[in-house]
């Protein structure tokens, strides 16, 4: 079985950040794929605020990371970065919390001119958490994501195409890390 998380960092909900990370998981969903999706805004703010590694809220989306080969980790785009309350959880996550994981970054912002703040912004953290292989970014401009009234999601086509291709490369690098740690365990 192959286990995935989706982390939404938006503090706001719905939003359209939430809506492309929840078509990504639906687009993933197969048998022998299991998705979680969590949203760091659903972690009690003082817990975030305060610090407190220790929170019991913070139990499960460890757990759901140690057990992940594969994160999806989507962001709303905010003066030239990602969230604060994004910021606030990978700051309380173990120090290597990502290592011998596939990360995929999404983000979504209200101009094309932020797209590199995944870049310079959020990666480094990444890398800070132990993460090796980040795949490319999938970023939006917000007006290409439309929330429907029934709940569902408009996404343009060209950057649904995107999104598609890096969900591939994801399934094969996650599909590809698998193996390798697979065979370096039936090695040792």
């Amino acid at each position: 079985m192959t286990h995935i998380l989706a982390i939404a960092g938006s503090p706001s909900h719905p939003s359209r950040t939430y809506a492309i990370l929840e078509h990504a998981a639906k687009t993933l969903s197969q048998p022998g794929i299991d998705i979680d999706i969590i949203s760091v805004r659903d972690i009690p703010a003082e817990d975030l605020a305060y610090g407190r590694y220790d929170s019991a809220a913070l139990e499960k989306p460890k757990a759901l990371i140690e057990k992940a080969s594969g994160i999806i980790i989507a962001t709303p785009i905010y003066k030239a970065a990602y969230t604060g309350v994004l910021k606030a959880f990978l700051d309380l996550l173990p120090q290597k919390a990502f290592i011998g994981k596939v990360i995929l970054p999404i983000a979504t912002g209200g101009t094309i001119a932020h797209l590199l703040s995944v870049e310079y912004a959020l990666k480094p953290v990444l890398s800070e958490l132990g993460a090796r292989h980040i795949l490319s970014t999938v970023y939006a401009v917000d007006k290409q994501i439309q929330i429907l009234t029934d709940g569902g999601v408009q996404i343009d086509e060209e950057i649904n195409q995107r999104l598609q291709d890096v969900l591939k490369e994801f399934t094969l690098a996650v599909d590809n890390f698998q193996n390798q740690t697979k065979q370096l365990a039936h090695s040792n």
